[in-house]
């Protein structure tokens, strides 16, 4: 039997689609199965956390776009059994890929976003132009996979596909090491002196992840009651976000470090973690501080954190974009800071529901189901 499975990726950049590619290949090379991480340009980084039973292949491409004929000489010296991609201007490159290839590698395309959410915030032409392109080539995958149920439907819906053929697989978010690492120092005083309640945020800088939102929260917060907010995190809105803290007049009561290794040491340390989105694909920070044992406020954005978090079972749920409602719910927990640790158990329990060991199970099942599945009737 052919174990050779190849994943690619634009890069390794600090992204969620990236760190849920990086434990899969770890996962399935645990597994016995020889991984290739195939990147158009190998960067990022994630890539300090590649272990040497990995081989990267550098495709070494200025743009994704580039790597269309490097990944298709890949495939055709290769010939991995299996090409799974993520985002979905990479996925049609891998589509295009295998069929210039004429390999018999079958593909594999995940997708990490609420397609529709994002299409209303177009980064540039091209995202304008991705729903054409992902109608037209994703029926040629030999199968769709999305990470939430309600980004199955909405990719059902935005591209008329037939729901039936897009399989749900949540994201592998929890590991054995992300344990060892939550169990690491910060240096940062404000977890150090313990003066005073940390909230925390994780996530790129993006019009996505609606940080004015939380920083606007946070100072109805301040208002009440004396607190500090630190976001992990680097992007675009870098510059604005500053400039509203400094509107704002929370200079010393906010702090965005930018991207750093391991969050999982703050998110344990924290006292509440916020999720302010506008949209996700799934939300693995929730899951993430969830098995940190922490205290987790999300809004209720399309699409993951509902499912994650079972309808506010598991953690707070809020309108997006609604300042007040996310400050309060933010001060409640925070007002029962010291009984936080009372549900610890309970929420390292449901994020266990993502451990890396269970998701990578229902991949390999999907790898090798017995049938290769028929997507010419996938358009309606």
């Amino acid at each position: 039997m052919n174990k050779h499975i190849a994943l690619f990726l634009p890069s390794l950049r600090g992204g969620g689609a990236e760190r849920v590619m990086v434990n899969l290949a770890k996962a399935f090379a645990k597994n016995n199965f020889q991984v290739d991480l195939v990147l158009a340009k190998a960067e990022g980084p994630y890539l300090s956390q590649i272990s040497s039973d990995i081989r990267i292949v550098d495709l070494n491409a200025s743009r994704v776009a580039l790597s269309l004929f490097p990944l298709a000489k890949y495939l055709r010296k290769n010939k991995p059994f299996a090409l799974i991609s993520a985002l979905n201007h990479a996925n049609i490159i891998a589509i295009l890929a295998a069929k210039a290839s004429l390999a018999k590698t079958r593909i594999f395309v995940t997708e990490h976003s609420t397609l529709s959410r994002s299409l209303l915030h177009p980064a540039n032409f091209r995202t304008k132009l991705m729903p054409f392109f992902m109608k037209l080539f994703y029926p040629m995958a030999d199968h769709v996979i999305a990470v939430s149920n309600g980004v199955a439907d909405d990719l059902s819906k935005t591209l008329n596909l037939s729901r039936s053929k897009i399989k749900v697989i949540y994201n592998p978010v929890v590991t054995d090491d992300l344990f060892e690492k939550a169990d690491e120092e910060v240096d940062h005083p404000w977890f150090k002196d313990k003066q005073h309640p940390v909230i925390l945020a994780v996530g790129r800088l993006t019009e996505a992840k609606d940080y004015p939102t939380l920083i606007k929260a946070f100072y109805h917060v301040r208002q009440q009651r004396k607190a500090k907010l630190v976001i992990l995190g680097d992007g675009e809105k870098r510059e604005e976000l500053l400039n509203l803290i400094k509107d704002m007049g929370l200079e010393q009561d906010v702090d965005i470090i930018g991207f750093v290794q391991n969050p999982y040491a703050y998110m344990k340390r924290c006292s509440v973690f916020v999720l302010s989105s506008k949209w996700e694909g799934f939300g693995n920070v929730l899951v993430e501080a969830m098995a940190c044992g922490t205290t987790v406020v999300s809004t209720d954005c399309p699409s993951g954190p509902r499912e994650i978090l079972e309808d506010g079972t598991y953690g707070m749920l809020v309108p997006v974009g609604d300042v007040e409602g996310l400050a309060d719910i933010v001060l409640k927990c925070l007002s029962q800071w010291s009984n936080l640790n009372l549900n610890q158990e309970k929420l390292k329990k449901r994020a266990n529901d993502f451990h890396v060991k269970k998701i990578t199970k229902e991949y390999i099942e999907l790898l090798f189901s017995s049938r290769k599945r028929d997507f010419g009737s996938c358009v309606k």
